[in-house]
């Protein structure tokens, strides 16, 4: 009960809840569409590829556009940007439920404009998901993320359901409908609740490529938001073979129409909304690894039952166990990472988070539907569960924490007083910093400075190395190499409360009197 308190108590922001309750609404259009063209690929078809390339539709622009959308939230206007993504996908799903209605559509079509409604979402959600971070206080964030997915979850149980329903007394069409009005709906909350702007800097515009590359460099050098991004990714591939073969399994399996198909759905969604008002309190009591890895042997379990059991009871609670092992798993990784990552990088990070999972999921979904054509349906769960049951081995090199308030807290950065200020694309920049040490520590020191390796290289460094002056030893110079002026500078400013914390120790190393010397040379040929 105190977890259900700690996330309604997040709704007392009103920000937070108007554009909580409109993603509610805009989730609930979006899985009516998913189901109702899902099951119009079987009824057009009856190919269990072709219905498992649905999910491949839905989510392989999460894949391709996830990243470049992240970019353009952290460095545009994300309001502007939010709005744009969703007046394209409103018309293109008027003109799809058009032709449906009026029967020139085949399963090719269908597929297409889900492509494109699935690429106006993956341009949309890393803008839309830094905007609920900053709805609400960082110390609310975990119980914020988890109310979003909540609402998520309540779709994917809610949404195939009145789908179903929809389809069978009105029509598949009019699922595309609903999906229209929903995506109007919430272009609506966005334009009254709109986006706190980025604040104003005096650094150089981040460009597309460069702030790709930056995000990639992050994610490289960040062992901890690297270790969360595989760990999703793989769960979210082997996960994907029971969503993606769900309407074979209804059809072929269980020989349920498309309302018996919207209660599967809606069964792993129920079970996924009622894990969301527990897993906080989850998550003290075991700690994240057990969670997780519990997470997935009860998803390995389901997808068993899914793939053999040919009675509906036993399937139907083996699916609310799946959705709430689901929801347990992935709002463990999303929080990990969410909590992992500065505000310069954030919605990037999210991004980073969506491509892997979504990407793998579109992948896997793909996969698993040519597998169960290959091998039979039976066989491509067993071998799907199977590899789900292995994920927790990925604890050992890869392990999951969340991130500390100073690891993600900026820290303020002095000014440099130079003879003149470079272009910003100059470059390469070489910067050294010196500093003498005893002797008799140089190894306690050589142990401190190295933990400077890692933000040096996250931030903006390609190069850096520790270096001793053979004619002094009691010098070290530091030196890394930054591929233009501009990313200096970017450089400069990401670093957190935690990285001064490291370069305040490695300074204790110093000898008396002493302090640290800095140089920077640019490259002139």
């Amino acid at each position: 009960m105190a977890e259900t308190l700690t996330i309604r108590g997040t709704l007392r922001h009103r920000q937070f809840r108007g554009l909580w309750t409109s993603s509610g609404i805009y989730f609930v259009g979006n899985a009516m569409q998913t189901m109702a063209a899902a099951w119009m690929m079987v009824e057009l078809t009856g190919s269990s590829f072709l219905a498992a390339l649905v999910q491949t539709a839905v989510f392989l622009p999460m894949f391709l556009f996830s990243l470049p959308a992240g970019v353009l939230a952290d460095i545009t206007d994300r309001r502007r940007l939010m709005l744009l993504a969703l007046a394209i996908q409103a018309v293109t799903g008027t003109l799809l439920a058009t032709l449906l209605l009026l029967h020139v559509g085949g399963a090719a079509t269908v597929l297409f404009f889900v492509f494109v409604s699935g690429s106006c979402t993956a341009l949309m959600s890393p803008a839309f998901n830094s905007s609920i971070n900053d709805s609400v206080p960082r110390e609310e964030l975990p119980q914020a993320i988890t109310a979003v997915g909540i609402a998520y979850n309540a779709a994917r149980a809610l949404g195939p359901a009145l789908a179903g329903l929809v389809f069978t007394f009105a029509g598949g069409p009019w699922n595309f409908v609903m999906a229209v009005i929903s995506t109007l709906l919430l272009m609506q909350a966005i334009r009254i609740w709109p986006p706190k702007p980025h604040p104003p800097t005096r650094l150089p515009a981040e460009r597309m490529w460069g702030g790709m590359a930056s995000a990639l460099r992050f994610v490289w050098h960040s062992h901890t938001v690297l270790a969360q991004l595989l760990r999703a990714a793989a769960f979210s591939g082997a996960g994907s073979a029971l969503w993606a073969l769900l309407p074979v399994i209804g059809q072929r399996q269980l020989g349920l129409g498309a309302a018996g198909f919207g209660l599967l759905m809606g069964c792993l969604g129920t079970g996924a909304v009622l894990t969301g008002f527990l897993i906080g309190r989850l998550r003290v009591r075991f700690g994240l690894e057990p969670l997780v890895a519990g997470g997935c042997m009860v998803f390995a379990l389901v997808m068993l039952v899914a793939a053999f059991s040919r009675w509906h009871i036993p399937v139907y609670v083996a699916l609310v166990l799946g959705g709430g092992a689901w929801m347990a798993v992935m709002s463990t990784f999303n929080t990990a990472t969410q909590t992992s990552v500065p505000p310069w990088v954030r919605a990037r990070a999210v991004a980073m988070s969506t491509l892997c999972t979504l990407g793998s999921f579109a992948i896997g979904s793909a996969f698993w539907g040519a597998m169960s054509g290959l091998i039979g349906l039976p066989a491509a769960l067993g071998v799907a569960a199977v590899c789900m049951a292995m994920g927790p081995l990925m604890a050992r090199r890869f392990p999951l924490r969340m991130g500390e308030a100073q690891q993600v807290t900026p820290a303020s950065w002095e000014e440099l007083f130079l003879s003149y200020e470079p272009d910003p694309e100059s470059g390469p920049v070489a910067v050294e910093l010196g500093y003498r040490v005893h002797p008799d520590n140089a190894g306690d020191f050589l142990d401190a400075i190295s933990q400077l390796r890692a933000p040096r290289r996250r931030d903006g460094a390609t190069f850096w190395r520790i270096y001793r002056d053979l004619g002094d030893p009691s010098r070290y110079v530091e030196r890394f190499i930054v591929t233009s002026w501009a990313d200096y500078l970017h450089q400069r400013a990401r670093a957190t409360l935690a990285d001064q914390e490291i370069e305040a120790h490695v300074r204790g190393f110093l000898l008396d009197g002493e302090s640290v010397t800095m140089q920077h040379y640019i490259a002139e040929r």
